[in-house]
């Protein structure tokens, strides 16, 4: 059989099973159309949250803003019960990365409309469940990268906590510093948090400008700072490279399907596979 093509698969018999190939799969042409249309749906109800926020076009198209929110909200309120539904473990999906996803895209509108706060424009959240696109329209190099990539940040995790609290102690250390040095000048290092945050900014080499340093010592550790920033921050890129590049990191070429599992509902399964290589049950 050509590696390069799945397996074909037996046609579900029960109901849920079958509405389960559809929703929560892509394999089949309903189911990838089933996923196309909510991918558009998603990306119209982004584009009415972000028009919204435009207060010229919310004042003149407020009542058609109402309409379509809600619109999209009881649309994926039905896709969300739907999931539940034919899931064999609903808790599984529920409590899933894209159970949660899914839930947090319809929550504020629904509190919102129990209770009078305004949280109409957390819908935009909606643009995670965008994330779906690379499982429905995913080719097996696709998923093989983002499967290596994953597994090579997992993989250097160690070096990048070690980093991570190395940036840490310089932020604590300078901003600890700068209060010292700044704090009487009047030049915005009001506090160690404040200082910190200069430090963040600074050693990220974003520089908002809204505080800077005086005295010529601050100004010798800003430039210390600055330089120190430029260095770490190719770290994380050099440390993920070089777990991309280990030998034990070979590209996977095998073929994978958008098959989810239906008890640990996990995906990204080889298509000659019958078993999760997660949690062992059968696919």
């Amino acid at each position: 059989m050509n590696e390069s093509q799945p397996a074909p698969r037996p046609k579900p018999a029960h109901w849920r099973d079958r509405w389960y190939e559809i929703i929560f799969e892509a394999d089949t042409p309903a189911g990838k159309l089933f996923d196309v249309l909510l991918l558009i749906a998603i990306l119209l109800s982004v584009l009415i949250i972000m028009l919204e926020s435009v207060k010229s076009l919310d004042a003149k198209y407020d009542r058609e803003f109402g309409y379509a929110e809600w619109f999209f909200t009881i649309l994926f309120t039905v896709e969300y019960v739907a999931r539940i539904s034919c899931a064999r473990r609903p808790l599984q999906y529920v409590f899933s990365f894209y159970g949660v996803v899914d839930l947090l895209s319809i929550l504020p509108t629904w509190l919102m409309f129990f209770a009078p706060v305004e949280m109409q424009s957390l819908g935009v959240i909606r643009a995670l469940r965008l994330l779906r696109a690379f499982r429905i329209f995913k080719l097996a190099h696709m998923l093989s990268e983002a499967s290596e990539l994953r597994r090579a940040v997992w993989a250097s995790r160690s070096k990048i906590t070690v980093f991570l609290a190395t940036v840490l102690i310089t932020v604590v250390i300078e901003g600890t510093a700068l209060y010292l040095i700044e704090g009487d000048q009047g030049s915005g290092f009001t506090s160690i948090p404040q200082s910190m945050y200069w430090a963040i900014v600074t050693m990220t080499t974003v520089g908002y400008g809204d505080i800077a340093p005086v005295t010529p010592l601050g100004k010798f550790l800003a430039a210390v700072i600055m330089i120190l920033g430029y260095s770490l921050i190719i770290v994380p890129t050099g440390i993920v490279s070089a777990e991309l590049a280990h030998p034990g990191g070979k590209k996977s070429t095998h073929w994978v399907t958008t098959q989810v599992c239906p008890e640990c509902m996990k995906e990204g399964h080889d298509a000659d596979a019958t078993f999760c290589k997660y949690c062992g049950s059968q696919l």
